[in-house]
Parts: C-alpha cells; sequence; structure tokens
C-alpha cells in the first residue's frame, strides 16, 4: 500500500511513543497513589479516633446465690476481676472465684477477730483499699483484704488473706467507751483520721499519728480528739482522703470542717443544699474528693466544689444530673476517674460523668434493691449485692471523659472560678482531673499562622513582584534561587536560632525592634522619594532594575541606628524597663518567647514558599500583555496594577495559600520559639501552643489506646482537616480567578 502523494507522512520513533505513554502511566499512577494515601491517612485517623465517641456498655457477666445477703457490709473485687470478697457484720471476710472457668466457688474464709461486737461499718476512698469496723466499746478496727501473687509450675495463683494496715489493735476513738453508731475514716502517710457518731449522739474528730519509740523500736499512736459542734441528727459522714475535710450530713444541711489541724477544727460553711420540694438521700466524695456529690430525692444528683469568691473559697453548686427519682439513691465513686455511679430501690444502674456532664448508661441491672456496689480497680468491672445474688457486671466505658461539648465548648473544671477553655492533659497526682479542650490548642494553630503570614506575605509578594517586574535578569538570576535555597533550611534550626538567640535579643531590645518596623517602611519610601529628586544624569548610572541595590545601606543604617537608640528610647519613654511598663501600665504580659519571635522566624520559613510561586505566577504573564499595555500609553505601575496582577492572580493566590497550609502544619518553629501555653489571649507578647506542636511535645508521653492518645490523633485529625479545608478553597478561588482572566 502506497501513500497519497499529496498526503503528508509522519515517522513516529516507537521509543517516544512508548516513553510518553510510559510517563502518562507514571503520572496518573502517581496522582492515584496520593489520593489513595490521603484517603488512608483520613481513615486511619478516623480508624483510632473513634473509640473514644463509643458509647458505654453494661452487660451481666455471670451471677451466684449469697446466704444472709442482709448480713453483708461492704463487697470488693481485686484488679483482674478474678477474685472478689464480702465483708459480714461480724468481721468474717469471705473470698469467691468469679472467673469464668469457677465463678461462684468460695476460695477462703477469713475472721477479723474483732475485740468486740461490730456496730457499724465504713469504707475508705475506694483507692485506698481499707474497710473499718465500728465497735461498742468506742473503738474502730481497719482491715485490707489483700492478694498474694505466685507462679507454681508456671501458673498465676492467687492467695487470699486480710492485712491489719495499722496494727491488729483497734484505734481508740471515744475515750468514753461509746458504741461508734456511724463513722468516717482515711489513712494518708503516718496519719490516721476518724469522724464518728458515738451512742450518746457526740460528733468526735480523732487524729492518730504514728510515732516510732526510739528505744523501743515500737510504733505508738499520738492521739488528738476534737467534738464537732452539730446541731440536729447526724444522718452520713464524709473524709477526705488526707484528712484534711470533713462533711457532716444533718437531714439537708451539710457541715464542711477544715481539719488540717486536730488541735483547731474549724468549721469552714454550712452548705444548705436541698432543692425545692425535695430532700438530700446520700452524699459522696468523687474521686479526688474535691467534689461533693449529692442525691436529692427527686432523682437530682449535684456536684459541688470549692471556687474562689470576694469572701475566700467556698463550696458552690456547679451543675446537676438527672437521675431515677427513688426516695432510696445511692452514689459510688470511681478510683481515679470523674466517673460516678448511681444505684436505686428499683434495680436501676445509672453512670455519669461529671467533666463531660454527660450521662453514659442507664439500665435495669436486678430485680429488687441493689443492696450494695463495688467498682473494680480499673473501672472494667463491677459487683452488685441483689436479690441474695452477686452479680459481675463486665463495663466497657475506656473513654468517658470525651464527649463534643468537653473538647469544643467551655467546660467548669475543680477549683477553677469560671468555666474556661483548657488543655491540660496530664499531672504527678492521681487525683488529676484531665482538661481536653482542643479550642485553645486549635486557636494557637490559627493565631501562629496569623502572625506568620501577617509577617511573610507582604515582604513574599512585594520581592516577587519586583524580582519578576521590575529586576534586570543578571541580578534576577542571583536573588530568585538564593531565596529558594532558604526553603532548604531546616526549620528545627530556624526554631533553635528563634529560641536560643531572637527572643532573647527582643526581649532585651524590644523598642529596637519596634523602631525597626516602623523607620524600615518610612526609610524605603524616603529612599524612593529622594531617588526621584536626584539629576536624570545620576539616576541613569544606575542599571534598568538594579536600583533595589541601593537600598542595602539604607536597611544597615536603620537597623544599627534602631539598636542603637534602643536603651535611650527604653529609658526615655519606659522609665528604663518596657516589660515593667507593659505590665503595670498596659495590664499585658511579657513572655520571652511569644507570638512576634514566631512570627518573624516562621515568617522566615514560609517567605521562600509565597515567593517561589508568586514569582513564577508573575514573571509567566505573557509579555504581550505588558507590551500592549504599554505601547497604549499606560505606566508600569498601571500595568504592573491592572494587566499583570491580574492574569498572575491565581497563581499568587495560591501561593499565599500554600504559605498558610505550611504555617498551620509548622511545628518545630513553634515547640521550640513559643512557651507551649495554651492559652487564648491575641496579645503578640505572649505565646501559644499549636496542634502540631502539642501532637509533638506529648505523643511520645502518652499511653498507647488511652484518651489522651486518641484525642491527639484527634488533633492530627483536626490539623488534617485544616489544611484540606484551607487547599479546598484555595484550589476553588484559583480555578475561578483563572477562569475570569484566562481570556486577557
Amino acid at each position: 500500500m502506497t501513500s497519497s502523494p499529496n498526503k503528508p507522512t509522519f515517522n513516529t520513533d516507537r521509543s517516544r511513543l512508548f516513553k510518553d505513554r510510559f510517563a502518562k502511566f507514571g503520572i496518573t499512577a502517581g496522582g492515584i497513589m496520593v489520593l489513595i494515601a490521603l484517603l488512608l491517612i483520613f481513615f486511619y485517623l478516623l480508624y483510632v479516633v473513634q473509640p473514644i465517641f463509643e458509647s458505654v456498655k453494661v452487660e451481666k457477666r455471670d451471677s451466684f446465690h449469697v446466704a444472709n445477703s442482709q448480713q453483708i457490709a461492704g463487697l470488693g473485687v481485686e484488679e483482674q476481676t478474678e477474685v472478689a470478697y464480702l465483708l459480714s457484720q461480724q468481721g468474717q471476710v469471705d473470698f469467691y472465684s468469679v472467673e469464668s472457668g469457677s465463678f461462684g466457688k468460695k476460695l477462703k474464709t477469713i475472721n477479723a477477730e474483732l475485740p468486740s461486737d461490730a456496730i457499724s461499718f465504713a469504707t475508705s476512698a475506694p483507692f485506698q483499699g481499707h474497710y473499718a469496723f465500728g465497735l461498742e466499746d468506742g473503738t474502730v478496727m481497719v482491715v485490707a483484704p489483700k492478694f498474694l501473687v505466685t507462679f507454681p509450675n508456671n501458673e498465676r495463683k492467687l492467695t487470699p488473706r486480710l492485712d491489719f494496715p495499722l496494727g491488729e489493735m483497734a484505734l481508740e476513738v471515744d475515750e468514753q467507751g461509746a458504741a461508734i453508731k456511724r463513722f468516717a475514716f482515711s489513712h494518708y502517710e503516718d496519719k490516721t483520721a476518724v469522724v464518728a457518731l458515738t451512742e450518746d449522739k457526740r460528733v468526735l474528730f480523732s487524729s492518730f499519728v504514728a510515732e516510732e519509740n526510739m528505744f523501743t523500736g515500737e510504733v505508738e499512736w499520738v492521739v488528738e480528739r476534737t467534738e464537732l459542734d452539730v446541731d440536729g441528727r447526724v444522718d452520713e459522714l464524709l473524709m477526705s482522703p488526707d484528712t484534711t475535710r470533713t462533711f457532716v450530713r444533718s437531714a439537708n444541711q451539710v457541715y464542711v470542717y477544715d481539719t488540717r489541724d486536730p488541735s483547731d477544727v474549724e468549721q469552714i460553711q454550712l452548705l444548705s443544699a436541698n432543692e425545692e420540694n425535695a430532700n438530700i438521700v446520700s452524699a459522696q466524695l468523687l474521686a479526688g474528693a474535691n467534689s461533693l456529690m449529692l442525691a436529692n430525692d427527686n432523682g437530682e444528683v449535684s456536684q459541688w466544689f470549692e471556687v474562689n469568691t470576694d469572701t475566700g473559697r467556698e463550696y458552690q453548686k456547679i451543675r446537676s444530673f438527672e437521675t431515677t427519682k427513688q426516695s432510696k439513691l445511692n452514689i459510688f465513686t470511681e478510683f481515679y476517674r470523674r466517673t460516678f455511679f448511681t444505684t436505686s430501690s428499683n434495680g436501676e444502674l445509672g453512670v455519669y460523668y461529671t467533666t463531660s456532664e454527660a450521662k453514659l448508661w442507664q439500665g435495669k441491672v436486678s430485680e429488687g434493691a441493689i443492696e450494695s456496689f463495688a467498682i473494680a480497680p480499673r473501672s472494667n468491672a463491677a459487683l452488685i449485692l441483689a436479690d441474695n445474688k452477686l452479680t459481675v457486671l463486665e463495663i466497657h466505658n475506656e473513654h468517658p471523659e470525651v464527649t463534643w461539648s468537653a473538647l469544643w465548648q467551655e467546660v467548669w473544671y475543680e477549683g477553677y472560678p469560671e468555666p474556661g477553655y483548657i488543655w491540660q492533659s496530664t499531672s504527678a497526682s492521681d487525683d488529676f482531673e484531665s482538661k481536653f479542650s482542643l479550642v485553645p490548642i486549635s486557636f494557637g494553630t490559627l493565631k501562629a499562622a496569623l502572625y506568620a503570614m501577617l509577617f511573610a506575605v507582604p515582604i513574599a509578594l512585594s520581592a516577587a513582584i519586583y524580582t519578576a517586574y521590575f529586576m534586570s535578569s543578571k541580578l534576577r538570576k542571583v536573588v530568585k534561587p538564593t531565596v529558594e535555597i532558604m526553603e532548604a533550611l531546616p526549620t528545627v534550626i530556624l526554631g533553635f536560632l528563634a529560641g536560643l538567640w531572637l527572643a532573647p535579643l527582643i526581649e532585651e531590645h524590644l523598642p529596637a525592634i519596634v523602631g525597626l518596623l516602623i523607620l524600615l517602611p518610612l526609610g524605603m519610601l524616603a529612599t524612593g522619594f529622594a531617588w526621584t529628586k536626584l539629576p536624570a544624569k545620576l539616576r541613569h548610572k544606575i542599571p534598568e532594575g538594579s536600583h533595589s541595590i541601593i537600598l542595602i545601606p539604607v536597611v544597615l543604617f536603620i537597623g544599627w541606628l534602631s539598636f542603637a537608640m534602643s536603651g535611650f528610647v527604653e529609658l526615655w519613654m519606659f522609665d528604663g524597663n518596657v516589660r515593667q511598663y507593659l505590665t503595670n501600665e498596659l495590664g499585658m504580659t511579657f513572655d520571652q518567647r511569644n507570638s512576634l519571635v514566631v512570627g518573624i522566624a516562621m515568617g522566615f520559613a514560609v517567605i521562600p514558599t509565597i515567593f517561589s510561586i508568586a514569582e513564577d505566577a508573575v514573571f509567566s504573564v505573557p509579555k504581550h500583555l505588558s507590551n500592549g499595555s504599554l505601547a497604549l500609553g499606560a505606566t508600569q505601575w498601571q500595568t504592573l496594577v491592572s494587566v499583570v496582577l491580574l492574569t498572575a492572580s491565581p497563581g499568587i493566590f495560591s501561593a499565599v495559600m500554600m504559605g498558610l497550609g505550611r504555617a498551620v502544619g509548622e511545628t518545630m518553629i513553634v515547640l521550640m520559639a513559643t512557651g507551649n501555653t495554651p492559652i487564648m489571649d491575641w496579645s503578640i507578647f505572649q505565646g501559644m501552643r499549636t496542634l502540631a506542636a502539642n501532637i509533638a511535645v506529648e505523643m511520645p508521653e502518652s499511653e498507647v489506646g488511652s484518651s489522651h492518645y486518641r484525642i491527639l490523633f484527634l488533633a492530627a485529625f483536626v490539623l488534617f482537616i485544616f489544611t484540606f479545608i484551607f487547599n479546598t478553597a484555595a484550589e476553588f478561588v484559583r480555578q475561578q480567578l483563572r477562569e475570569k482572566y484566562s481570556s486577557m
């Protein structure tokens, strides 16, 4: 077959066709892989975060019959929920297996051998694990069920035993020997305190301090007793684990005593805590003992804790929870978290969390009244004594402190004067109330990005426009690569310099820095104006497009002048101390590592990104457009504003948004150049904590799978969403600008 003589033929190299197809396939595959990677990151973050929003589940493991359940005074379970123990009013402790294979099997019975008959019973704070019997001779005996773990034949074995933490001798609470009708106690370090109601209706506070006899080595108790003045009957007694606070409930009133000094016990407040047409039926201290929980017979449970007022620290009602309306409503708390449980006479169990103000679960767990309740040390199981049966409940409540309201709304935390947005994830104390508000660190992210962009955008865009439009090609070949090389500078170096050099420099020469911000623009404008007044013969000696070199000595001189005059200005205007002036006169806090430092340091990191993209956009504007404008009589500035910038606007906008995305995700600079304080303040003299820096600081210390760990992944997800929104908005606006000015 021959080709037509009038039709041209093209012989394409097969290797070139292969390369074209391979390149097309490679680019397409690369784009698809990028999208897949983004989707994998998105779904992995969701996979890690999702468990914190799961609902609480309460499931029945099994139950067994308990003889004489009316004689049971208290119950508990060991940490692995393998062995449960029941304490009778006679001082007998029965241990039962609650494992699936041998559920309900009695393992051992131990008798406490009380010196006299028990009249009352009390438990310490759950994490202390102590139980006590109030005896008819005015003494109190404290016991603690324990478990010895051994591994015979490489098999784990638990051996129950009964310890006496304060010795096998009972503590003499009442010297007169009156029976202990009701009491509360706590053992803290070397001190034990007991508040007791005696049979003759006296309320005694007794402090026992252990002292070792230097001659015999025996431990002796030094006792101090104080009688508390309480009007009316005594319904309930409570004591904080550190023995510094004692609470006496008398009907609908709660007496609060300061018992730090046993010789000078002081009533600090009297709470009238009942609601209208309701009566208080029970009270309990929340984990940490900073909050008092009060239950009314109308089904309301209220939380009270101390806040600062004009007259000092006082207990106030902070929040309330609606439960089942019952005349018998009991409150039980977890070992460490702010979760509490309510049990009622109709067999209902409620699970609540105070910080997040959440009702986590409510349901019926028995047919009859719940006579006794105990939570496991790990809060993953509970025991209930009801219907003459002991039932073990499996509780799935891993992240009660996490709700959308706790993450994004103001929360009133224990001891704080008012609700607020607070991030404080850890503490050295087990009593710590975790604070997981994402608002201050999200605010810090936007604040850091804002100040960085305020510094970077004017400089980067001005430099890009001048370099692409006014600068000579010879000088541009030097300037553009030099600025772009700045992007290769590790941000950890910028953060290091900002934290250890720039921050102290700004603190010492703050007037000079402020002067630079004012004098540099004015000096450049003045230099430009003076340049226009020079003779044309002199101006023409500088090559076209190289005028910016003239500003180098001007910038250096202004910089030297600002720092040279800094001390004089500070002495003249601020009485020699700018920081003190800002604090005393303006009420502004000055942190050495602040937003100004971050703005400058992160601005230097962002400038190369914005400059490079914007410069390419301006330089890529077709020359025929600018030449045509100039040919029609427009000046260079008119051409720049009306033609070049409009045509390059999609690229300029993309440059700014790319810089913003870089600033939002920056980690090392804000990590090293700020105080990492999660506060919400727009002040340029205070620091902040950003999402990225927070993840970098706390992720290595968080427990895998904990609420803290998963919330840090949620912070990463929020950061991912931030950058996704910014990039999507940037692309949308860029396409709109491109369509609008593509016809030019």
